[in-house]
């Protein structure tokens, strides 16, 4: 019997899929308890539509985050900051701030967790960050700290 999950359910799969069950298990204990949906012809479809849109949304996602890289890929930020004797800051350039910057200046939110700086930025200079956009695509941009 063929059934198409409801919610997850363990040593069976995911919420979404179809998956092959016995017909005494369908029955009796996963289509009473509401965990899953026998596979007829309309749930089928609806299953073929919700798997297309799934797919579409993927793409898309992905298709923006290629188009985000192509912009941020290579420009170098300019930030100010505070610092006391010999070029050291008073506290940091966090990645937090490196992402408000990505916004206020190209518009693309950037989530603070994927902004990843190979080093803590503690002097002025020039550094390098890598902003992840999307699973497998992602921009090297640098970072110029400066006297405020």
């Amino acid at each position: 019997m063929k059934v198409i999950l409801l919610q997850d359910v363990k040593s069976l799969g995911k919420r979404g899929e179809l998956v092959e069950v016995s017909e005494g298990y369908g029955r009796n204990y996963l289509l009473p308890k509401k965990l899953a949906k026998e596979a007829n012809a309309q749930a089928m479809n609806e299953y073929r539509n919700a798997e297309n849109s799934k797919q579409y949304k993927l793409a898309t996602a992905k298709a923006d985050a290629e188009a985000h890289k192509k912009t941020l890929e290579g420009k170098v930020f300019k930030m100010t900051a505070k610092a006391g004797k010999g070029g050291k800051l008073f506290g940091s350039i966090t990645s937090k701030q490196i992402a408000e910057e990505i916004k206020r200046q190209y518009g693309i939110d950037v989530d603070k967790r994927k902004v990843v700086l190979l080093c803590d930025i503690k002097e002025y200079g020039t550094y390098s960050a890598e902003v992840k956009l999307y699973t497998g695509v992602s921009a090297n941009i640098e970072i110029q700290v400066s006297e405020q």
